[in-house]
């Protein structure tokens, strides 16, 4: 069960403006990267259901960060059917994220009171989530659907659509800064922030440093925008 009430991670992603995405079938390197990104400032971390039992890697995941790491929301990707949410919610996913939009999900996760953030490529995908109750709709792919433009353009006639782009969001400066004067509410970043090469290297102490900078130039971008 969600240790995070829905509230709680909806606000949480809005105000931190970072959710990383991660795969990894070790449970050791994804124990590892939770702490990794935790000690960069993250606050929320995404778990994508990518190859064999990864859902047993994830419950390892959530028993260790309920003990050593308390604070750090952890939720679950890829999930394209009902029936893979309920295993992960079951198993204590606090938000559950999709490539797609499945009006299913949408219904389990409302039942049940946890965050979806489906992926949406048009006006009509992000009006029809809305109306089952999705807060932050997921665009995807980010660059391929128009990229920040995209997003202006459906905030010009949307203005309360809350949008968080993955795919095409660079752990940079520019891409940050882009993005989120565009209008995002957040971000989500996978392999440009954990790359195969630093996951492969074990060098978790650039993951936290690239987690920390991402976060400084969301602060940055932000303070100039409301300035």
């Amino acid at each position: 069960m969600a240790r995070f009430n829905r509230l709680e991670v909806l606000q949480t992603m809005i105000e931190s403006g970072l959710v990383p995405v991660f795969y990894h079938d070790d449970p050791d390197a994804a124990r590892k990267v939770a702490k990794a990104v935790s000690l960069g400032g993250a606050r929320v971390l995404e778990f994508t259901n990518r190859g064999d039992f990864a859902l047993q890697v994830f419950c390892e995941l959530v028993k260790w960060c309920e003990k050593e790491i308390p604070g750090l929301i952890l939720g679950v990707g890829s999930v394209v059917e009902p029936e893979t949410a309920a295993l992960y919610i079951n198993s204590g996913a606090n938000f559950v994220v999709g490539p797609v939009f499945n009006a299913d999900i949408a219904r389990l996760c409302n039942r049940r009171k946890i965050p979806y953030c489906p992926g949406c490529g048009t006006a009509s995908e992000i009006s029809r989530a809305e109306e089952y109750g999705v807060e932050i709709c997921k665009i995807f792919p980010g660059a391929e659907v128009g990229g920040p433009n995209f997003v202006k353009s459906i905030l010009a006639p949307m203005p309360w659509t809350l949008i968080m782009p993955t795919g095409g969001v660079d752990a940079t400066r520019e891409s940050i800064e882009e993005w989120f004067k565009a209008g995002v509410a957040c971000v989500g970043i996978g392999s440009s922030l954990l790359s195969k090469e630093r996951l492969a290297a074990g060098d978790y102490a650039a993951i936290s440093s690239k987690t920390a900078d991402v976060l400084q130039w969301i602060r940055d971008v932000r303070e100039k925008l409301a300035g």
